[in-house]
């Protein structure tokens, strides 16, 4: 939904609005995140490389379709997932029976 706006201050608004609507969804996708550590078995099936690239494979496909552009979205997204790694290892690593990292 494009929305036309008439000032810089209703632009802003609108941008706050979608920021709320996307830490609440950040917090949604960490959740699954974190729950996500507990059915990998070692650090590297935390890391997933070959899931990472499907993942950006599969985000740029949804940025074409909506007008995104996919440079941009595929920097947001390996940004997103290395720090979502980062505490994804660390939930991994508090499990019971892992080793120390």
């Amino acid at each position: 939904m494009d929305v036309r706006c008439t000032s810089i201050e209703e632009v802003r608004e609108h941008i706050d609005r979608i920021d709320r609507e996307l830490v609440a969804l950040l917090a949604r996708r960490g959740n699954l995140v974190n729950q996500a550590a507990a059915f990998k078995k070692t650090r590297d099936d935390v890391r997933a490389p070959a899931r990472v690239e499907q993942v950006i494979t599969k985000v740029r496909a949804l940025a074409t379709e909506s007008g995104a552009p996919g440079d941009v979205v595929e920097q947001v997204y390996r940004a997103m997932i290395a720090a979502f790694i980062e505490e994804e290892l660390k939930a991994h690593a508090a499990l019971p029976g892992q080793p120390a990292p």
